[in-house]
C-alpha cells in the first residue's frame, strides 16, 4: 500500500468582492480590474442595489465579466446576488480574502450584526467565520452613530474598515487618479501586489530628485 500523500494542485488566487448601493462603482470596478490583471480569480457578488448602482454611475445596464475585468472576463465569477447558497457564501469554498465596495450603512451595519439576507451579507459572515481577510469600503459622509457603532462591532470580528476617502498628498489631477489611490489601498490590504503610484516614499523620492520641497 502506498504511504505516499496524492499531490495537490496549486490552487489560484481567489478574492471575492461584493458590491453594494452606496455611490462609488467606479471604484468596484477598479478593483476587479486590477485583481484580474493580477491573475486573481474574482467572485464577484453584487446586492440589487448594487446592480443599480452600477447601472447609473457606470452604464453597465448587467454585469459584463469583460468590461469588469478590462478584457480579462475568464478571471471573473458572477454568482447570483441573492443566491445564498452560492459557492462564495460557504465556509469550505477556500478564497485569501473579500472586500464589500462600495460598502454601504445597510450593509456594514448588517455584517457587524450578524444579519445576512443576500449574498454579499452572507459571503461576509463566513468570512469573518473563517478568519479571512475582509474589507469594508464604507462611503458614505457625514456617518452618524448607529455607522460609528456598527464600524466598532465590524472591528472587533475581524473586519478592516476602509472608508473610501482618497488622499491629496500626491496631487492627484483626475477622478481616475483619486479612484486608483483607494484602489491600490484596496488591493495593499488584500496582500495582492500592483504598480500603481500610491506610495508617499515614492513620491518623496522624486520630490528629492527634483530639489522640490519635501514639506
Amino acid at each position: 500500500m502506498s504511504t505516499t500523500s496524492p499531490t495537490v494542485p496549486h490552487a489560484p488566487r481567489r478574492i471575492v468582492v461584493g458590491i453594494t448601493g452606496a455611490s462609488g462603482a467606479a471604484y468596484a470596478v477598479r478593483v476587479i480590474q486590477l485583481l484580474a490583471a493580477a491573475d486573481i480569480e474574482v467572485h464577484v457578488a453584487c446586492s440589487d442595489l448594487g446592480r443599480r448602482l452600477l447601472a447609473e454611475e457606470t452604464g453597465m445596464p448587467r454585469l459584463d465579466p469583460d468590461r469588469l475585468s478590462d478584457g480579462r472576463p475568464e478571471q471573473v465569477i458572477l454568482h447570483p446576488g441573492n443566491d445564498v447558497g452560492a459557492a462564495c457564501a460557504s465556509g469550505s469554498f477556500q478564497h485569501d480574502g473579500m472586500v464589500v465596495v462600495p460598502c454601504s450603512s445597510s450593509t456594514l451595519a448588517k455584517i457587524a450584526h450578524g444579519i445576512s439576507d443576500n449574498l454579499v451579507q452572507r459571503a461576509a459572515q463566513v468570512t469573518l467565520k473563517e478568519r479571512r481577510p475582509l474589507i469594508l469600503a464604507h462611503r458614505e459622509s457625514p456617518i452618524g452613530l448607529a455607522e460609528i457603532e456598527a464600524m466598532r462591532l465590524a472591528t472587533l470580528s475581524g473586519a478592516i474598515v476602509a472608508p473610501l476617502s482618497p488622499g491629496l498628498y500626491l496631487g492627484p489631477t483626475s477622478i481616475e487618479d483619486l479612484v486608483d489611490f483607494m484602489a491600490g489601498r484596496i488591493l495593499d490590504l488584500l496582500d495582492v501586489p500592483h504598480d500603481l503610484a500610491i506610495r508617499w516614499e515614492r513620491q518623496l523620492a522624486d520630490r528629492r530628485n527634483t530639489g522640490e520641497p519635501t514639506r
